[in-house]
Parts: structure tokens; C-alpha cells; sequence
């Protein structure tokens, strides 16, 4: 898949700190290091076998992936996801995304790459349902998203979304972790928006996605 998260295989190759990260990081977003536990560069490295130096480096990218918060000469406290973060998250990658189709709408040879890269997250997140992978289809939720903001072409924007990922990857892991119910229609949902972007639908694609990340991350305000 082309937009990958830290943990993932293609991305084992960087370095001996972002591996350390990466790891870290995986197990924040799945909740086997929870919110509020103080993570030390002790820590890091029993776990991981690795001295201090890539431990503190590690440290200062979760720190930068807004997983943690720093705590001089302590460590760091792994942060809680707010009703505030959520919010400002959602409605800035919603920001990107609907900028993108606008960018596409003038630029219709872009159309037919867009819906062929929108293909695998679809299918990585069909596979992930069937199996009961809910990091897997996180992944493939962020990945889905990535997608059609690069589609875009402002780099910037995608480079700002890259630092993002973590946290968006774990707001989806816990939209998927308390309603596991709605996870078929998560990815109809996927496939209507997919469908849209084809046709450079932009009003109706605001309107749906809109729709979409209101019932997939605030259920109580879409009710």
C-alpha cells in the first residue's frame, strides 16, 4: 500500500530510533500501553534491546506524532485522546480531502489514477473486516484517506498529513474498537466516497463525507 503508518513491514527500513518509535507507537494506538502511562527511555529499551540514545530519540517522535507528551527528566505521558482533538483533527483532514477533489475537478486526467489508487485501501480494508484485523483496517482507513488528499498534488499538505497519521490511524482504531458493528458500513461509506471522487462529484462528496466521519467518530451527534 502507498501511505504507510510507522509499524508497518515496508517501513522497517529507517532507523534504529524510528523503529523504536514506530514500535511504541503501534502499541499506544492499540491501547496495550494506555492513556496516561508514563513512558521512559528505561522503558523503551528493555523492551526493544537498545541503549538510551535511540530510546530518547524515539521519545521525541512519538512526542512530535502527538502521541505523547514530554515530562523533563521523567519521561513522557502518553496523551488521551480529547473531544477537542478528534474534532480538529476530522475537520482539518476533511479540509484536505475536500480541497483535493476541488484541485481534481480542473484537472479530469488525474480522475482515473485517483480511483485506481482509492482500489487497494478498498480491498486491504474488505480483507481486514473479514478477518477481524481492526489495526489492519485503521491502516487501511488511513491509507484510503492519504490517498485522495495526495490526489491533490500539493505536497505539503501530504507531508503535513504524514506526521498526522499516527493519530488519525488511532482515532479510527477506537471508532473500530467501541463499534465494531459499524465497520461494513465504515466501508460502503469508503466505496460511496470513492465512487464520488471518480465523478469529481465535490458537492455531493463534502456532503457525504461530511456525513461519514460525523457517524464514524461522533455516533452521539449523529444520532
Amino acid at each position: 500500500m502507498s501511505y504507510l503508518l510507522p509499524w508497518e513491514p515496508d517501513q522497517a527500513d529507517g532507523s534504529l530510533a524510528r523503529r523504536v518509535a514506530a514500535h511504541a507507537a503501534q502499541r499506544i494506538v492499540e491501547r496495550s500501553i494506555p492513556a496516561g502511562h508514563l513512558l521512559t527511555e528505561a522503558e523503551l529499551s528493555l523492551e526493544m534491546g537498545v541503549s538510551r540514545t535511540p530510546s530518547r530519540e524515539a521519545m521525541l517522535q512519538l512526542a512530535r506524532w502527538g502521541l505523547v507528551r514530554l515530562m523533563p527528566k521523567k519521561g513522557a505521558v502518553v496523551t488521551a485522546i480529547t473531544f477537542e482533538e478528534r474534532r480538529d483533527l476530522l475537520a482539518t483532514r476533511g479540509l484536505f480531502e475536500r480541497g483535493a477533489l476541488e484541485a481534481l475537478t480542473s484537472t479530469p486526467g488525474r480522475l482515473a489514477e485517483l480511483s485506481n489508487s482509492l482500489n487497494e485501501p478498498l480491498q486491504a480494508q474488505r480483507a481486514a473486516l473479514a478477518s477481524g484485523d481492526l489495526l489492519g483496517f485503521a491502516s487501511a482507513d488511513f491509507a484510503f484517506h492519504a490517498a485522495l488528499v495526495q490526489a491533490g498534488g500539493n505536497y505539503v499538505i501530504t507531508d503535513l498529513l504524514t506526521e498526522l497519521a499516527p493519530r488519525l490511524a488511532r482515532l479510527t482504531f477506537e471508532a473500530a474498537l467501541e463499534h465494531p458493528e459499524q465497520l461494513a458500513t465504515y466501508l460502503q461509506e469508503h466505496e460511496r466516497l470513492a465512487d464520488l471522487a471518480s465523478q469529481a462529484n465535490a458537492t455531493e462528496f463534502a456532503q457525504c463525507l461530511n456525513a461519514h466521519l460525523t457517524k464514524a467518530h461522533f455516533p452521539k451527534k449523529a444520532n
